[in-house]
């Protein structure tokens, strides 16, 4: 059955971008992008690193609305349009919970490479990694 409702998380890596446009071509139904803000205290940020603030976190949000916007432009150069969402959390628990609430039916997600000593980290990415193994759907993995 093809899916109704396409979710794809952005983190402005080429691979993500090439999961849009994989999704873009490949699906014709209702598109999501989701850029997810993990908080400037968290490990997943650069707040694991430096100190928090209103400065950066505002910083973190602009960047989040231009990925959004390209991903709209990208969707436009094909005649498609995409919804557009932006929340702060845990990428994967994020991911996770918005398709969850959202009747997501299939996740297009690029994948990275992480830590040696774990082959599907090292393969997918530890939030790909995550989301595979978590999600209730059938997740596609661009790499």
């Amino acid at each position: 059955m093809a899916p109704e409702h396409v979710l794809v998380p952005l983190d402005g890596s080429p691979l993500a971008d090439e999961a849009l446009v994989h999704a873009v071509e490949t699906f014709d139904c209702r598109l999501t992008v989701l850029n997810v803000v993990a908080p400037l205290d968290s490990a997943m940020s650069e707040g694991g690193i430096l100190e928090p603030g209103d400065e950066r976190r505002e910083a973190a949000m602009r960047r989040a609305d231009r990925l959004v916007e390209r991903a709209e432009r990208t969707a436009a150069e094909v005649d498609r349009t995409v919804e557009t969402a932006v929340e702060t959390g845990d990428p994967a628990e994020t991911i996770l919970g918005f398709a969850e609430a959202n009747d997501v039916d299939q996740i297009v997600m690029g994948g990275h490479g992480g830590d040696r000593n774990e082959l599907a980290r090292r393969l997918l990415g530890t939030v790909a990694t995550a989301v595979v193994s978590e999600a209730p759907v059938t997740v596609t993995v661009v790499r």
